[in-house]
C-alpha cells in the first residue's frame, strides 16, 4: 500500500494537512450539533488545505477517505471519547459508511456481531456524545 513514502498516493505531509483540516472542520460541525457529508468534508479539505481532494468515483480514493477518517478518530478519540467520523454521512443518506462500523468493531466499541439496530443505536450515541463534548470545548484558533 505504501510506495516511496506515500500512503494512498499522498505524502505524510499531505495526510497531516488533511487530518488537521478534517479535525478542525468536524469539530466545528460537532460544536454546532450538526452532521456533514463526505462531499462537504471533501470540499472543506480542498478549501482549507489548497490541495486536491478525493475522487469518489475511484474505489481507491474512497478507501483513502476512510483512511483519513480513521486517522482523525485516532487523533481525537482520546480527548472526546467518541468517534468524530460519526458526523460524516452519505449525501442523501442518514447514517455513516460501513467503514465507520468496521473501525468501531476494530476498536472494540461495537460487537462484531452487532445487528443493524445495535449499529444505529451505537452511531446515535456517538453523535450525541460528540455534540455534548464539543459544545463544552472552546474552539482552537
Amino acid at each position: 500500500m505504501s510506495d516511496h513514502g506515500t500512503m494512498h498516493g499522498r505524502s505524510p505531509a499531505v495526510w497531516d494537512d488533511f487530518v488537521g483540516a478534517a479535525t478542525a472542520f468536524l469539530s466545528s460541525v460537532a460544536r454546532r450539533e450538526g452532521q456533514t457529508t463526505y462531499t462537504e468534508l471533501n470540499r472543506e479539505l480542498t478549501e482549507r488545505t489548497g490541495r486536491p481532494g478525493f475522487n469518489f468515483d475511484s474505489q481507491a480514493e474512497r478507501a483513502a477517505m476512510g483512511y483519513l477518517l480513521g486517522r482523525v478518530v485516532e487523533h481525537t478519540r482520546p480527548e472526546s471519547g467518541c468517534m468524530l467520523s460519526a458526523l460524516v454521512i452519505y449525501l442523501g443518506g442518514n447514517d455513516p459508511g460501513s467503514g465507520f462500523y468496521a473501525l468501531a468493531k476494530q476498536l472494540g466499541l461495537l460487537s462484531i456481531s452487532a445487528s443493524a439496530d445495535e449499529r444505529l443505536t451505537f452511531w446515535a450515541a456517538q453523535v450525541k456524545g460528540l455534540h455534548r463534548h464539543y459544545a463544552a470545548v472552546e474552539p482552537r484558533s
